[in-house]
């Protein structure tokens, strides 16, 4: 191995990271991401249970095999305007995101698994925005890789208080 400063060093270490597995799904026109570690299943939409004052990015809540699940729209927390299929819910492991109950989020299509190596991946542009890992370089589009936790600790409040219902 060769000689490697502090100057470096981050870069070998970079350049030799793991590549992550996402999962890319749509959303209105553009194409995101999620690490697929956070991502329990991939189920089709079914029908909803409105919940009453709940935030305007909470769709409403269904029984996924006997858990409550809370269904969030993306679309509202990220602010994109364009209307879309809505055929598709990410469900998150709830073990991996901490307390509050089941989430999912209404997607419009899932695409693909892919690996995205790290020097694939723009934080740049990204820095000041909650819930955005980077921008993903991918052919001749760019995807954007966001984060789950952008759902909000209010979204497990409403998934347990419709359970104790």
């Amino acid at each position: 191995m060769s000689h490697i400063d502090a100057r470096t060093g981050m870069a070998a270490i970079e350049a030799d990271a793991e590549p992550t597995k996402v999962l890319e799904f749509g959303l209105g026109e553009g194409t995101y991401c999620l690490d697929i570690g956070v991502i329990d299943e991939i189920v089709d939409a079914g029908e909803l249970t409105r919940i009453p004052n709940s935030p305007p990015h909470v769709e409403g809540v269904m029984d996924l095999r006997g858990r409550t699940t809370t269904i969030v729209d993306p679309k509202t927390l990220f602010g994109i305007d364009e209307e879309g299929p809505r055929e598709r819910i990410v469900v998150f492991d709830d073990d991996r995101l901490g307390e509050g109950g089941t989430v999912g989020w209404m997607v419009d299509e899932v695409f693909q698994v892919r690996d995205v190596a790290p020097e694939d991946v723009d934080e740049a542009t990204t820095t000041d925005d909650d819930g955005v890992n980077g921008i993903v370089k991918s052919d001749d589009r760019f995807v954007v890789w966001v984060a789950p936790d952008v759902t909000g600790e209010e979204v497990g409040d409403i998934a347990t208080h419709a359970a104790d219902e």
